[in-house]
């Protein structure tokens, strides 16, 4: 946290490091499906695994819209109203 406070005026240091940052999101990805492939189990066991992953994602999406939604309307419509009062 002390460094990033310190290097936040800093643009190109933030620019490379995003790009390295996205650099290792890309490679562990790469490296993970290349795991995931070469295990037999994982496999073996794709059918099942994949009902799964179907389930757990479309329950991931559906909490993170909803969330979002009632934060949404919680915090910053009550500001978009307030905003449209002071401009009359």
């Amino acid at each position: 946290m002390f460094t990033g406070f310190m290097l936040r005026q800093k643009t190109p240091v933030l620019k490379i490091n995003e790009k390295l940052t996205s650099a290792a999101i890309y490679i562990l990805l790469f490296l993970l499906g290349i795991s995931v492939g070469l295990n037999k189990t994982i496999i073996q066991h794709l059918d099942k695994i994949g009902i799964q992953a179907l389930i757990i994602t479309i329950g991931a999406i559906s909490g993170s819209v909803l969330v979002s939604w009632l934060f949404y309307n919680f915090f910053f419509k009550n500001m978009k109203t307030s905003n449209k009062q002071d401009e009359e």
